[in-house]
């Protein structure tokens, strides 16, 4: 079934979706932590939104936002530092109380994240904090609070996820989880029986360095991992197969703050002309499915160990990707699909001793 742009009233447009959305929540997170099963497996992440990606028009993001929700993509993804995204989402909730079928609130969610100072974790810091998100998110309760710590060495990091487990209490937080912790950090805090659900991580097929030593540890204590920089800012497209951006203005521009940071991932795994053996190999498989690079790319990290979900940026008011989104989950990749990726991956350089462990490339000297 697909979702096309019509006149139709946003009720109209609901009910179409609702065999897709039906489709995803089956699709869900189905593991161990019930407290995960409400988030959808591929999300829509609003990084985009902090700059740097083109001017984004409040109204248009909203319609924006609320075209997603209406083709049963209802999760998204945001943080305090990108920019207006979580004044989005509390524009956007509040058009779906008065405009949308109960039922599609349900279907709703918003997850932030908190990058703190690494001062002293005071309950009232930690507190006051959150109500700032809460308030500009217009909601009661944060659906997820995904914690990032920046310096390892101050151990202020316990304390505020202790205070934060005592929010989630209070109700004030329905679930608590982690971005970028790397795998002894994640030990620590599950040793300190602070119940965290998942961990945000970058993750795709040139970067699988969750799955060397993170996943491992997920599995055993049932926490999950959700994924970015999957289709690393749309480099794992058509958009860049049989370009050589080796020559200067050859290639599609690399003109997004997430296309030159994947880029320099891409040269860290094995270089440009690797890079493009695998495009060729991924339009090879999406070809035989009748799907794009990027569905290809996205549905490889979910068939992952521990994977729960992965996030797909979203420009919102500037550009769609719907269609896209709704191929994952319908795409079966097959043993022939996977060992014709694995036999290219292989060749790359191993990012773990390159570049360290889940988000240790936030912080490295």
């Amino acid at each position: 079934m697909i979702i096309k742009a019509s006149r139709q009233t946003p009720g109209v447009q609901w009910l179409l979706a609702s065999t897709i959305h039906s489709q995803i929540l089956a699709y869900s997170l189905l593991i161990q932590n019930p407290e995960l099963r409400f988030v959808d497996k591929v999300l829509n992440g609003m990084w985009q939104t902090s700059g740097g990606w083109g001017r984004i028009d409040r109204d248009d993001a909203v319609e924006s936002m609320l075209k997603y929700a209406d083709a049963g993509l209802g999760t998204f993804d945001m943080a305090d530092h990108y920019g207006p995204a979580e004044d989005l989402y509390g524009i956007f909730i509040n058009r779906v109380r008065r405009e949308r079928p109960p039922e599609l609130l349900e279907n709703i969610r918003g997850l932030t994240k908190w990058v703190p100072p690494p001062v002293k974790m005071t309950s009232k810091f930690v507190r006051d904090s959150i109500d700032v998100s809460r308030k500009r998110m217009d909601v009661a309760s944060l659906d997820m609070l995904q914690f990032h710590w920046w310096d390892y060495s101050n151990s202020g990091y316990l304390d505020a996820l202790k205070h934060l487990t005592d929010l989630k209490e209070e109700g004030k937080i329905k679930t608590v989880a982690l971005t970028n912790f790397d795998t002894e950090r994640l030990q620590i805090i599950l040793e300190n029986e602070i119940p965290v659900v998942s961990n945000q991580v970058q993750h795709s097929i040139v970067d699988m360095r969750p799955q060397q030593k993170m996943a491992e540890l997920c599995q055993l204590m049932g926490v999950k991992l959700i994924t970015y920089g999957t289709v690393m800012g749309g480099l794992l497209s058509e958009k860049f197969l049989d370009t050589n951006l080796n020559i200067p203005f050859a290639g599609p521009p690399l003109n997004t703050p997430s296309l030159q940071k994947y880029k320099r991932m891409v040269d860290a795994w094995g270089g440009w002309s690797l890079f493009q053996v695998l495009l060729q190999t991924l339009n090879k498989v999406a070809s035989k499915h009748g799907v794009s690079i990027p569905t290809v790319a996205v549905r490889y990290i979910l068939d992952q160990q521990a994977v729960a979900g992965s996030m797909i940026g979203v420009r919102l008011g500037l550009a769609e990707h719907v269609n896209d989104t709704n191929a994952v989950f319908s795409l079966v990749l097959d043993e022939e699909d996977v060992n014709s990726i694995q036999e290219v991956t292989k060749k790359g350089k191993d990012l773990l001793r390159i570049i360290g462990d889940c988000g240790d490339e936030y912080r490295r000297a």
